[in-house]
């Protein structure tokens, strides 16, 4: 089993990593493999609204072959579960990272069963607006949400303050411990045979006829 950890600050081997890098530090003690992905610096665009990916139905953007944002989706497609990790940008997710998630969950047809986390770093303040904006990507997908002993948040202006907080590595790793026991529970249930629920047809209700 392999949870990919998605790295969206434009640093590499910033804050973020070093919340991330405990994390996968942790889902090694449980026998879990990871990969921490980093969407590099460049500029990602947001989705353009353009529908094509709903009339082509293959599971990719159509521009998202220069970006990443296609590389991404398939490595989420091959992971088991998923964290996103992004530092705080005035009380929100960085940029680059969103635009990177509009585009990938508008794209991919189905998410669904694979469980998903949400980590933020910030200075002082403004992250429990960020993690609850990013919960929103699994909770629309049918995605499990996996929890920690508190909110999925680093406190640091450096990778060094970051590693003395001391409560946020723990809160890190046994983010890490719950993703691997719900992993685990996961193949457990498939290996007895339980299947996901079906879906129904969906029903898209317009407020304004």
């Amino acid at each position: 089993m392999k949870v990919l950890l998605v790295n969206g600050s434009p640093h590499e081997k910033g804050c973020t990593y070093t919340a991330l890098s405990e994390i996968a530090m942790q889902l090694e003690k449980n026998g879990i493999g990871s990969e921490i992905h980093w969407l590099g610096d460049k500029p990602i665009n947001g989705c353009t609204g353009c529908g094509a990916c709903f009339r082509n139905r293959n599971g990719r953007c159509v521009f998202g072959e220069g970006d990443g944002v296609n590389e991404l989706i398939e490595k989420i497609n091959a992971a088991d579960g998923v964290v996103f990790g992004c530092p705080v940008h005035f009380a929100g997710a960085a940029g680059n990272l969103h635009s990177a998630l509009d585009r990938v969950f508008y794209a991919k047809i189905s998410f669904a069963g694979k469980p998903g986390a949400a980590v933020v770093s910030c200075r002082r303040s403004g992250g429990t607006a960020a993690f609850d904006d990013l919960n929103k990507y699994f909770m629309i997908s049918s995605m499990p949400v996996v929890s920690s002993k508190y909110w999925n948040i680093v406190h640091g202006n450096t990778p060094e303050q970051v590693r003395q907080d001391e409560e946020g590595m723990q809160i890190m790793r046994a983010l890490a411990d719950n993703m691997a026991w719900l992993l685990k529970s996961i193949e457990a249930g498939r290996n007895a045979g339980l299947k996901l629920p079906e879906p129904e047809k969906r029903i898209t209700t317009n407020f304004i006829r």
